[in-house]
Order: structure tokens, then sequence, then C-alpha cells
């Protein structure tokens, strides 16, 4: 008989969108889902994106560069001068999503069996591209205690070894919110430095920081030039998750030169996600000042929400627009499925993301569920109140 592929039983099942088929059935019971599981957010995306798919008028959609339409790579590096970031149409490879910006990255730099570290909890589908690359995930833990802040740095010390190749974190991050400090960003340099490592950086929720704060990138370090890999993408930056287009940057010329071999094996990106992507450039600065302000509203509404429920807490994160929190239940996969099978308020329930999906640790995460909000205020309000009223009810409450 044919067998599937050990990477194939390998790949690791979303925890994001695993609970969908019970989420499904609860809606066909006439049950109201509030989903929270999924960074899609509800914001517009930019009307000038908008119009430049709609006003594309090219008689035939060719493929472009493997690289990405020089015209696009031209706009974003117009786009990183705002953040004070210097690049070069060479030193981007766009692809589709910054998923296919990992992979090529994973790729580039790691034979199978090649280690990357990563701080967990961290976004589930790194383990996905990890095993299709065929490496391997050293998981660092950081704590809620702490608001997931880095870990100390001796802990990514104790776990190099010869098949470390590179470092992976997401700042801000997903799914904890953490914003990494300046301070917290160069002592990783100082430890890329000594052990000759690539440092991958995912800075896909730049914009959304908060409480006065910025984001420190990893392209603003100094002495690890060659060693920086910057992904990026539209997806959340301008509310445009479905056109699937994102990239890296790097100033190593040999690893673009490596990743552009992997792309040109694609063929090219989507061309309408280009288009799109290219226009989004030219987003006005009124509308970021709006969606962060309104996306600031939803944190606080969850945050204070939660932190008023007895037995749970809920750190109040610096940025992007998801928190980690942790909740009286003995299993949150078990919690997730049962909001959804067994539990309504008043014809209302919620859809969370177990946490235990977005550690490699087995075991960790377990009384923790992760929380996108991504819902207008007085939905998130609501949400808050279902999860309250579950929490009395359910069945394996822990206190």
């Amino acid at each position: 008989m044919a067998h599937i592929s050990k990477k194939g039983r390998l790949m690791p099942e979303s925890p994001i969108r695993k609970l969908v088929p019970y989420a499904d059935e609860a809606k066909k019971r006439g049950t109201k889902v509030y989903h929270l599981n999924i960074g899609q957010p509800d914001i517009e995306t930019p009307e000038v994106a908008m119009n430049a798919i709609k006003n594309y008028d090219h008689k035939v959609v060719e493929y472009s560069h493997s690289a990405g339409m020089l015209s696009l790579r031209e706009r974003l590096c117009d786009y990183y001068k705002t953040v004070d970031i210097d690049l070069s149409p060479e030193e981007i490879i766009v692809g589709a999503g910054a998923s296919e910006a990992i992979l090529f990255t994973f790729q580039s730099i790691m034979d199978p069996g090649d280690e990357v570290i990563i701080p967990e909890p961290f976004y589930a589908n790194y383990n996905g591209f990890a095993v299709n690359a065929g490496i391997n995930v050293k998981p660092i833990f950081s704590s809620i205690e702490t608001g997931f802040a880095l870990p100390p740095i001796e802990d990514f010390e104790k776990n190099i070894t010869e098949k470390t190749k590179a470092i992976l974190i997401c700042n801000p991050n997903n799914p904890t919110g953490y914003l990494y400090t300046k301070e917290e960003m160069e002592s990783l340099r100082d430890i890329v430095k000594k052990h000759d490592l690539f440092l991958i950086a995912d800075e896909v929720y730049r914009e959304f920081t908060y409480d006065g704060k910025q984001q420190y990138s990893a392209m603003y370090l100094k002495g690890i030039e060659e060693n920086v890999i910057l992904i990026d993408s539209v997806s959340k930056r301008y509310s445009a998750c479905g056109v699937r287009l994102g990239w890296m940057a790097a100033k190593n010329k040999e690893l673009i030169a490596t990743a552009l071999k992997f792309a040109q094996a694609r063929l090219s990106p989507p061309t309408f996600g280009q288009v799109a992507a290219e226009a989004a450039v030219d987003t006005p600065d009124e509308y970021f000042v709006k969606v962060k302000q309104e996306y600031l509203a939803r944190r606080d509404a969850v945050v204070e929400g939660i932190n008023r429920i007895e037995g749970a807490f809920c750190p109040n994160p610096a940025g992007a627009f998801y928190v980690v929190a942790r909740l009286p239940i003995d299993d949150s996969d078990r919690f997730c499925q049962w909001l959804l099978e067994d539990f309504n308020y008043e014809g209302q329930t919620v859809m969370l993301a177990p946490a235990s999906g977005f550690y490699s640790t087995p075991g960790k995460g377990k009384d923790e569920v992760r929380i996108s909000y991504v819902l207008k205020v007085e939905d998130l309000k609501a949400s808050v109140k279902v999860l309250e009223e579950a929490l009395k009810v359910y069945p394996g409450r822990t206190n």
C-alpha cells in the first residue's frame, strides 16, 4: 500500500484552525461565535491598494521577476526609508506571504538536521516551516510572569551547538504581543556575533506599538549587518492577509543569491498581490493613526476584562494585536473545544486558540489561550463576558 511521507506525518496541525469544524457546528445550532482565534483584522484594507487592483489594465497577467516586480521593490525601499532602514531593491526577495519568505530563508541557511533557536511561545507555523525544511526548532521558554520578555541570554547560550545556525524572533510578537526592547535586541546581537549565527527577524507587526513605545528593528543593530534577515509582509500592516504578499530582505549578497534560486523554482510571486502591495505604500499616515487608536482600545478592553475575571491573568503587551492569557483551566485544548461544543451564554460563545499549540515544549501552555483582539470593542467586551460565564461552569476549572 502507498504510504504518506514521514515529513507529512510530522507536519503539525494548525492550533488556530483545527477547531473550525466545531465552530461551524456551533453556528449551525444557531450559536453566535466570536472569532478571537485568528489574526484576521476587521480593519478595512486601504483604498489605494483596492483601487490599484480594480484599475489594473494590462491585457495579460504575466510572470514577474522571480524576486518580485522591480517597481514594488523600489517602493518597499521608499517605505523602509520612513523607518530609518536603508535597503536597495537587490536586497529584497518577494514571496507569497511572509510564510514563503521564511521557507526560502530556512532552506537557504540550514541543512536538514540543523537547528534554529526560537523563544516560545511562538507563531505556530514556524514549526510547520521547520518540518518543511527538515530542520529542528530549539525552543527557549519565556514566561507569562515577565509578560513574555526575552529569556535570559544564558538560556540561548547553553542551547547553542554546532548544529545551531540561526535565532528567530518575532517583534512585536505573535502570539504574546511582547515588544522587544533595544537592550534585548542588543543582547541578541552580541550572541549572534559571538557564534556567527543568522538573526531572522519577523517584523510584520512593526506599525502596531502602544503606550508611546517604538519597535527597535534588527536592521538597526551594528556589527551583524551580514547576519540579519528581515521578514516582512503587507498582511497585517495594511489588513490585506488574502493578497499573500511578503518578502525577505538582507544585506548578505550570497544569501540573497541563494534564496533567489528557490524563488526562481516557483517562478514568481502573485501579480495582483504585488500590485496591491506597491500601491499600499502610499497609504496615508492618518490610516495608521486611526488603526492604532482602535487596536489600543481593543487591547485595553481585553486585558482589563480578563484581569477582572477571578483566577485569570493577562499581561499588558505593547505591540501587535494578540494577548496570551492564563486561565483557571485544566487543558486549553479541551477548554477551547468545550466552548464550541458544549457551552453558550445567551446564544453566544467564543473561539480561542489553545496556547499549547504555540509552544514546542510538550506540556507548556496548557492553562493559557491566545486571543486576537481583531473585533470591535463592543464585541470584545461581549466575548470577555462569555468567557467569564464559561469559566464559572467549565468542568475542568482548576481553582
